[in-house]
C-alpha cells in the first residue's frame, strides 16, 4: 500500500480520531485512567508513549519480516514483540530519569507499565496482521500514538476540571472518570464514518 500526501493525512485521521486506541480499540486503559489525573503529567505519558510507539513499530516490522518470516518463527511473534517493547521502555526510562526527573517522579508506576501497555503491543500485532509495510506501520504508530495523546490529554483537562466543580457524592472520584471516558468514547464513536 502507497501512501501519497492525501493518503497520510486521511490515514492520520482514521488513527487518531476513527480508530482511537482509547475509545475505539479500548487498548491502553490503565494508563489512560491512572494517569490523566493532570495535564502536564498526561502530556509527558502522551509523548513518551508517542515515542515508544514508534520506535515499536518500526523495530517490530523489522524483526518480522527479516527475523521471524524467513525463519519460519511468527508463532514467536508476540514473545518477540514484548522483549523489544519492553527494550524499548527501559531506554525511555533511563533517559526521564536522567532529563526529566519531576515528569519521571510524575509518572511513577505507570512509565515501566508502558511495557504492559496493551496498545503498544497491539499497534505492534496491528501493522502485522494488516500487511503493512515498514512507511505505513511506523505511521499507525506514531499516529496511534498521537490518538492516546490526545483522549489522555482531554481527559487530564476534564478530570482538572471536575476537582471544582459539585458532583453528587456517589459519583465523586474514579466513577465520575469512568462515566467521563464512557461519554469520550460515545462521542469519538461520531467520527467513525468520517474515513
Amino acid at each position: 500500500m502507497r501512501l501519497s500526501e492525501v493518503g497520510i493525512f486521511v490515514f492520520m485521521i482514521d488513527c487518531i480520531l476513527c480508530n482511537n486506541y482509547i475509545f475505539s480499540r479500548f487498548l491502553g486503559c490503565c494508563p489512560f485512567l491512572g494517569v490523566s489525573s493532570k495535564v502536564e503529567t498526561s502530556i509527558g505519558m502522551g509523548i513518551a508513549v508517542t515515542f515508544v510507539m514508534g520506535l515499536a513499530s518500526l523495530f517490530t516490522w523489522a524483526v518480522y519480516e527479516y527475523v521471524l518470516l524467513p525463519l519460519d518463527l511468527t508463532y514467536l511473534n508476540t514473545i518477540a514483540f514484548i522483549f523489544i517493547i519492553a527494550a524499548l521502555v527501559q531506554f525511555v526510562e533511563m533517559f526521564m530519569k536522567k532529563s526529566l526527573p519531576a515528569l519521571y517522579s510524575a509518572l511513577g508506576i505507570y512509565l515501566p507499565l508502558i511495557t504492559t501497555n496493551c496498545a503498544v503491543l497491539g499497534v505492534a500485532l496491528l501493522n502485522i496482521q494488516s500487511s503493512y509495510g515498514l512507511l505505513e506501520s511506523v505511521l499507525n504508530g506514531v499516529f496511534g500514538a498521537l490518538g492516546f495523546m490526545l483522549a489522555i490529554v482531554i481527559m487530564a483537562g476534564v478530570r482538572e476540571r471536575l476537582e471544582t466543580s459539585d458532583i453528587p457524592l456517589p459519583f465523586k472520584g474514579f466513577s465520575i472518570s469512568l462515566v467521563i471516558a464512557g461519554m469520550m468514547s460515545v462521542a469519538f464513536l461520531g467520527f467513525k464514518g468520517l474515513v
